[in-house]
């Protein structure tokens, strides 16, 4: 039955986990965006994970949480500062089983236990329903260019306490 229901769990990123998650960065971003995004720009998006060692020192910069199966890493957000999300990625293998909701919850109960009131998060077009499902707004859109390419998004926000009611 746990293979029917697999129980994935979430630590602190660690040192050695930066090689995993990115290529948990470049795989989603290749499996998950196309609807979204044309090939050229998926690669130059995932580009900015080619320098491993630059890629792990930003997220070891930030509140970083790994979501795991069986102890290996399967996902990742990261929190800069209180109040932005600077990345959610979930391996395409394990896409759409909760894990990008594990790691949110976790991520807006740590901002709202240090005094945030509000999330933002520049959300990719695919990420967009995700964030709009969980009650972020859009405030605007912008584009930003990587290696050539523009790709779009939209800068979303969240007050924190909104939804937490009884039984939240």
């Amino acid at each position: 039955m746990a293979e029917a229901n697999p129980t994935f769990g979430l630590r602190p990123m660690l040192p050695e986990d930066g090689p995993a998650l990115a290529e948990i960065y470049r795989e989603s971003i290749a499996e998950l965006t196309g609807d979204d995004y044309d090939p050229a720009q998926q690669e130059a998006w995932a580009a900015s994970a080619d320098d491993e060692e630059a890629f792990t020192d930003e997220l070891a910069g930030q509140l970083t949480l790994v979501a795991v199966f069986r102890q290996s890493p399967v996902g990742f957000a990261s929190l800069d500062g209180n109040e932005r999300i600077a990345m959610l990625f979930v391996h395409p293998a394990v896409a759409r089983q909760g894990i990008a909701t594990m790691l949110v919850d976790a991520l807006e109960k740590l901002a709202a236990g240090r005094g945030a009131a509000r999330l933002t998060t520049e959300a990719s077009d695919t990420a967009r329903p995700f964030f709009a499902g969980r009650g972020y707004v859009a405030e605007r859109r912008e584009t930003v260019i990587r290696v050539g390419e523009w790709l779009g998004r939209t800068v979303m926000a969240k007050q924190l306490g909104d939804d937490r009611g009884a039984g939240a």
